[in-house]
């Protein structure tokens, strides 16, 4: 490891290849780089400190890079232990980015870091997981009253932090910019459907086509699996425990059934739902020779990883992100430890993907700064037309143009009078 006070990385040597990948990653994020071209020029954040739990990728290198031009002072660790991308750390800490992580990260290490960020003392906390913002609310109460608010990028962070708010625990505003259409509409639906196969393939090299695949949870993420497992010519069943997401699942043509059914005659395994033991032990116990389990949710508890530790006669490292479990003596797949497969045995989202993600966490900071104190201590989303002014960002990146309103159509769009 390579420590100083301002940041801890696997090793500094790796900064050049973080570097050309981070040039990479900046060429496929033109929306975002049209807001910092104007973050250079404008400053909205200037004398703002911004602490990031985030997975630190080459995409999130580039959003860094975003909050600094804006004039803020930047602290970021990651917020799973498997994912950070140890080049683009070892980049970061050269260019005097106060990082700490790297990848493969002990229970120890990952709770050090998420320290080191909370006392940096941010004003704006931006979260994918809820842990940063649990840390400060359990653990540093006093930080509370100089924090401006907060964003949070991803569907199980909204998910604690609406309990939170339930429970009157939430004590400072935060964005909950999962709900922006260009994120959960696009970086759950398109980034993580791709980036999951990625993950699958790279940890097994299985072939797709011809096999069963189950899906646990039909959300955004679940669906976006769900049509690329399709597209490579696999049979996908769809487990749910919403009567709407399950009607929409047979509506898209996958069989939907209990995974207590389902776990008889699955191949492959992916669970997409933010919640606890989707899979359990009971299930791990019926499932074919050579099953192959993935999480693709958030946290490693959505299989039970610790319960098949305990059923299993013997247990090995068969590849660098797959393990082979004995049950019964059948063997079961884990890959990536259960933990993010698609950042774990990949490399998270496409950069197209993450700039529209990351459009959202810069301009809801910015938000958050513009209406300081006006902010109730609840979950917010972002105004309709900052979400709209992102796509067309993106939009004008890619180089495509719409049609504009007529006066006439606006005309008759606002009014009640005309009819047939």
């Amino acid at each position: 490891m390579d420590k100083s006070e301002n940041y801890e990385v696997k090793d500094l040597k790796l900064a050049e290849q973080g570097k050309m990948n981070l040039e990479i990653a900046e060429s496929h994020m033109g929306a975002l780089m049209q807001i910092k071209k104007r973050f250079e020029k404008e400053k909205p954040l200037k004398g703002v400190k911004v602490g990031l739990a985030l997975h630190i990728t080459k995409e999130t290198g580039i959003l860094v890079k975003t909050l600094i031009a804006g004039g803020a002072d930047v602290a970021i660790t990651g917020c799973n232990p498997l994912s950070t991308q140890d080049d683009v750390a070892a980049a970061l800490a050269k260019e005097g980015v106060k990082v700490w992580g790297y990848k493969g990260e002990n229970n120890q290490d990952y709770y050090r870091y998420l320290t080191n960020v909370i006392n940096f003392k941010p004003h704006i906390t931006i979260d994918d997981g809820c842990d940063l913002v649990s840390e400060i609310h359990s653990k540093h109460k006093e930080l509370i009253p100089q924090i401006i608010g907060g964003c949070e990028e991803t569907t199980t962070g909204i998910i604690r932090l609406k309990a939170m708010e339930k429970d009157n625990a939430l004590k400072y505003p935060i964005i909950a910019v999962n709900d922006n259409k260009t994120k959960h509409l696009v970086d759950n639906y398109y980034g993580t459907g791709q980036s999951t196969v990625d993950g699958i393939i790279r940890a097994t090299n299985i072939l797709f086509a011809g096999k069963t695949i189950v899906v646990l949870g039909y959300g955004s993420c679940g669906k976006g699996f769900a049509m690329r497992s399709k597209g490579l010519g696999a049979n996908v069943i769809v487990t749910e425990v919403d009567n709407f997401c399950a009607l929409q699942a047979a509506y898209d043509g996958f069989r939907v059934m209990k995974i207590e059914d389902a776990c008889k005659i699955g191949d492959i395994f992916c669970t997409l739902t933010g919640n606890k033991h989707v899979i359990r032990v009971e299930h791990m116990e019926q499932m074919k020779d050579g099953a192959i389990l993935a999480n693709s949710g958030h946290f490693d508890i959505e299989i039970d990883i610790k319960g098949l530790k305990n059923i299993a006669s013997s247990e090995r490292r068969v590849r660098p992100f797959l393990d082979e479990y004995i049950v019964n003596k059948k063997k079961i797949f884990i890959c990536g430890e259960g933990r993010l497969v698609n950042l774990a045995a990949a490399e998270g989202h496409p950069s197209e993907v993450m700039s529209t993600s990351f459009c959202g966490q810069v301009l809801a900071v910015e938000y958050c700064v513009k209406n300081k104190g006006k902010l109730k201590n609840t979950v917010i989303q972002l105004p309709e037309e900052i979400d709209d002014k992102i796509a067309g960002l993106q939009l004008e990146a890619m180089n495509l143009k719409i049609d504009e309103l007529t006066e006439e159509q606006k005309k008759y769009l606002s009014s009640w009078e005309e009819g047939t």
